[in-house]
């Protein structure tokens, strides 16, 4: 009895003592601090940019905007300055993005400066991509660079784990999302100890870099849309038909994937890629409008703050555009990450249902078809859950965001991912 007691203590002992946590605190703010920085700086050198490229450039020129002519033109000249980049700039801008995902691969430093330049060029110039994969990957590379050289004796597992909880938190505003990230990638690496200690040193650099953007960017992710009131039985079953709906939607792009990135890939050079690419792509947006340019983030709360605006099938043209969009930019070699433009296709379609049927309220159409969207596109069931849910910022609909989940997650559970290997197969 006295044995069983003593064994049963040792499992409850904490795994991490205070002691052995207390050092990772001022790596963790650094990182934090650090990584928040890298993304602001990205994205406001981006944004200033973009400012110029579509409002005082063509006005100068006597060109609309968002004319068609000027959307080719900047897409085109787009892919151009970014294949020039691959192409000549040392480290080609790191792997083909078609093959990493938000895990990133730890990059040599002389890859990150064309990464970075090659990411704010796509930003700026319309491609409807966002920051998170890059700018994720050039985070990491850095910290384990400069973490390794000031700090040898750390453990090297330390900095990568650092960097892109930070990361997710500068980009979200939120350490929730990192520790949900992180808490799914541990679970696939199962190790000795607490979870919470584990998660320590990573919550705290996200919640630094979390507070970091927030200070100085303050970013926004609610859509400001009319809170759900008390769930009724209709609004279940919309939950468990819209979700499913946008899974379904998301996943004939991960299909189509990989064989668009072939075909791209048959041109061999990134001086044709992403030229090409940049031409589908201004034909797209001739389609589907301005709106459907960009990372989405802006044009999402565009679309929000006036749900009325545009009929079903304008949303659902949208919708299916900005998807197209996001399939070609991923596949022709534009540096970017797939989260804000799977948004903008996720609201769209919502409000698609709500003009549909207007029983159907906004948060609910919007938040689970944004869930469905982002569990295709990503396959990060806590990511998609949270994105969902913050979007509306009514803990009403957290419950049927969960069950919604279930149907959509069956339906693309162990089938092909946005992701391919280096042989072009897709990853399941």
């Amino acid at each position: 009895m006295r044995q069983d007691t003593e064994q049963q203590a040792r499992s409850t002992r904490p795994a991490s003592p205070a002691r052995a946590l207390l050092p990772l605190i001022l790596p963790a703010v650094a990182v934090g601090v650090a990584a928040s920085l890298v993304y602001i700086g990205l994205s406001a050198t981006a944004e200033q940019l973009q400012h110029v490229l579509w409002g005082p450039l063509p006005e100068a020129l006597g060109v609309g905007r968002y004319s068609v002519l000027w959307m080719f033109v900047v897409l085109v000249a787009t892919g151009l300055a970014v294949g020039l980049v691959v192409w000549k700039v040392p480290g080609h801008a790191g792997p083909d993005p078609a093959t990493t995902g938000l895990d990133a691969p730890v990059l040599p430093p002389v890859v990150l400066p064309g990464l970075l330049l090659a990411t704010g060029l796509m930003l700026a110039g319309g491609p409807s991509l966002g920051p998170e994969n890059p700018i994720i990957a050039v985070n990491v590379g850095l910290a384990v660079w400069l973490g390794g050289r000031l700090l040898p004796r750390a453990p090297g597992a330390l900095w990568p784990l650092l960097a892109e909880a930070a990361t997710i938190g500068a980009l979200f505003g939120t350490p929730v999302a990192a520790a949900l990230v992180i808490s799914e990638a541990l679970a696939g690496r199962p190790a000795p100890g607490l979870l919470w200690d584990k998660l320590f040193a990573p919550l705290t650099a996200a919640a630094v870099g979390a507070m970091t953007t927030t200070l100085l960017f303050r970013p926004a992710f609610d859509l400001g849309l009319p809170a759900l009131g008390h769930p009724r039985w209709t609004d279940l079953l919309a939950a468990l038909v819209i979700a499913p709906v946008a899974a379904l939607l998301g996943m004939c792009a991960v299909r189509a994937f990989p064989y668009v990135h072939a075909a791209f890939q048959r041109l061999r050079h990134p001086m044709l890629m992403l030229p090409a690419g940049g031409l589908v792509l201004g034909a797209l947006a001739a389609v589907g409008g301005h709106l459907t340019l960009f990372k989405g983030l802006a044009e999402t709360a565009e679309l929000a703050h006036d749900p009325t605006g545009w009929s079903a099938g304008q949303f659902a043209v949208m919708a299916v555009v900005k998807l197209a969009a996001l399939l070609v930019a991923a596949s022709c070699g534009f540096r970017g990450g797939r989260i804000f433009p799977a948004v903008f296709v996720g609201t769209a379609l919502g409000l698609c249902a709500h003009a549909l049927v207007p029983a159907v309220p906004t948060a609910l159409g919007v938040a689970t078809s944004v869930l469905g969207m982002l569990l295709a596109i990503t396959r990060q069931g806590w990511v998609s859950l949270f994105t969902a849910a913050v979007l509306v910022a009514s803990p009403a609909i957290i419950a049927l965001l969960c069950i919604a989940s279930l149907p959509a997650w069956l339906l693309v559970t162990g089938r092909p991912q946005m992701q391919l290997r280096e042989d072009g197969s897709s990853v399941r």
